[in-house]
């Protein structure tokens, strides 16, 4: 199954949810893939530390090798890592992503990382793809290749206005490149029980007919510091309540995943 996690708002908590569902992912025994399409890179650096931006083949050098003309290149698995976590592995992001975006762009490579993960999926059973917090053409390679699109969430109106241009854009690839991509639900995060304006959004994104996880993720100071240790929270605080929320979630795509495994093979 392969799920991107796109918001085009930043601070969202794309890489935190990414980063930790591929984690539990892992966790529970299924070989997992996490490719950082992020320009920053965020789940790179949560996943393998600073020292990402030193590795030689990264998703930079995987998309750059797509715009020559000459010899066959590395294969897809060339580019992937292993991280300290059994069964997690990362396709790192590197600062170069952006200053070759124009030139694929202009040579219409926007189907090359789709190509890569029809290869790659039967290497790993799960793959996530984290984007870049805007529309170009990095997010739009990933939505075109993913199977099912994850939407964070974080309760201000002004999420939630973002929220509506980026339907808009998921209609527009399913339509033009990708019919099979499906909203796999919103990831509500960040969510205060005891503040009125989350519970006055997610009421109307449900009343919209909006696919919502029944589970919403609290603001907790314990994921900065999985961040700040490298360490997703399934490894560093099994029992939080955070932990224990992400879990829920997770368990939600499992199901999904056996519903979308059935579907294929039938």
């Amino acid at each position: 199954m392969k799920r991107v996690v796109f918001n085009q708002k930043g601070g969202v908590g794309k890489t935190s949810i990414t980063c930790n569902l591929a984690a539990i992912s892992a966790w529970k025994g299924y070989k997992t893939l996490v490719i950082d399409l992020d320009v920053q890179g965020n789940s790179s650096e949560y996943l393998i530390g600073a020292q990402f931006r030193e590795l030689t083949d990264n998703a930079a050098d995987f998309f750059r090798q797509k715009l020559s003309f000459f010899g066959k290149g590395k294969e897809p698995k060339d580019f992937i890592y292993n991280t300290e976590f059994e069964n997690l592995f990362l396709m790192p992001s590197n600062p170069e992503l952006a200053s070759i975006e124009r030139d694929l762009e202009s040579r219409h490579k926007i189907y090359k990382l789709r190509d890569a993960l029809e290869n790659l999926s039967g290497e790993y059973e799960h793959i996530y793809i984290d984007t870049p917090p805007a529309l170009n053409f990095y997010s739009r390679s990933a939505l075109i290749a993913a199977d099912s699109l994850l939407i964070p969430f974080d309760c201000d109106s002004f999420s939630s206005g973002a929220l509506m241009g980026l339907l808009e854009t998921v209609a527009e690839i399913r339509e033009d490149h990708n019919p099979n991509l499906t909203l796999e639900g919103v990831v509500v995060n960040q969510f205060q029980v005891q503040a009125s304006l989350p519970q006055q959004l997610t009421e109307e994104l449900t009343d919209m007919g909006l696919p919502l996880f029944d589970t919403f993720l609290s603001s907790s100071v314990k994921m900065k510091e999985s961040r700040t240790r490298q360490t997703p929270l399934i490894y560093m605080a099994q029992s939080h309540k955070l932990t224990q929320q992400l879990l829920a979630i997770h368990a939600d795509l499992e199901d999904n995943s056996k519903k979308h495994k059935r579907k294929k093979t039938a």
